[in-house]
């Protein structure tokens, strides 16, 4: 059974007659009728029931136009999903945790709005993971930490992250690593970006950690630094938005390891409407922001 026959079957349900089918979908009548009796032979089943020049649907031919209508309709679906210029079908994206918790809430209510025929599914994770993800062809795009490397993606800058060291209130001020050596961290896990970079500030200044305990949520390392066990390193606009931010110390790390970008990848050659409608919201935003501070500015 083929797509071809299901679209034949349909045509003579639909007309009656094995003639006028033909002349709906420009073949001769000898090819229609040698395709259905193949079809029935396939199923074991006949479809139709013969009246001289007309035929009819037999109970058998009646369910199965049901579901005939039902694939062939979901098959246009799919095509329309990958190849038409109108943004709908399932849409994955992946998202570092803090990205999707303070950044992107306001922009997937805006694109399900904009784009309801648009199926949004959201993982999270570190950017390894989401990487691995966009390259499987598991996930569509995902927003991860940058900068970009990888030959077989592309990506593009939307986010500005302030990395921020927090501590304890008690501990003592934080300069540079050397004020931290051995000092226990709290963190994701290894293919993490944001935990490479922690490192890396240690490592930067002839210091490191001590201990590195794993965690699974920024809440979780919140309220072990809050009780007095270690350090975490997180984006600032993550912390501010959760309770008990004011619970810690919060350390500005030297401009080289200050800022992280967060970008937008997917796999090159592989855009599609629904990125494309996904591109054109990001740079509303980042429009909106921009006018927003211009204006602030110069009312100042």
């Amino acid at each position: 059974m083929d797509l071809t026959q299901l679209e034949l079957f349909r045509a003579v349900a639909e007309e009656g007659s094995i003639a006028a089918a033909a002349q709906r979908v420009h073949r001769v009548p000898s090819n229609l009728t040698t395709r259905i009796k193949q079809l029935e032979s396939e199923l074991g089943v006949d479809l139709f029931i013969r009246e001289k020049l007309r035929l009819r649907l037999s109970p058998n031919g009646w369910s199965f136009l049901d579901y005939t209508r039902r694939i062939l309709d979901l098959v246009e679906e799919a095509r329309q999903a990958v190849s038409g210029t109108e943004p709908q079908g399932s849409f994955a994206l992946g998202s570092l945790e803090s990205t999707a918790a303070v950044r992107i809430p306001p922009l997937l209510a805006a694109y399900h709005h904009r784009y309801p025929k648009v199926e949004l599914d959201l993982s999270t994770g570190p950017s390894g993971d989401m990487l691995d993800s966009v390259l499987s062809g598991r996930l569509a795009a995902a927003f991860v930490d940058g900068p970009l490397r990888h030959p077989l993606l592309d990506g593009r800058v939307v986010f500005d992250e302030e990395m921020v060291l927090v501590s304890a209130r008690s501990h003592a001020p934080v300069s540079r690593p050397q004020d931290v050596n051995g000092e226990t961290i709290y963190a994701f896990r290894a293919n993490c970006s944001y935990r490479r970079h922690f490192e890396n500030w240690f490592v930067a200044d002839g210091a490191a950690p001590g201990k590195i305990f794993e965690m699974e949520s920024y809440h979780g390392m919140l309220a072990c630094v809050s009780a007095g066990a270690g350090l975490a390193l997180m984006p600032r606009s993550m912390l501010e938005s959760m309770p008990g931010s004011s619970n810690v110390s919060v350390w500005t790390l030297a401009e080289d390891f200050r800022w992280l970008h967060t970008w937008l990848i997917w796999r090159r050659g592989a855009g599609s409407p629904n990125l494309a409608a996904m591109l054109e919201l990001l740079d509303e935003s980042a429009l909106a922001t921009t006018t927003a501070s211009s204006i602030l500015e110069s009312n100042a």
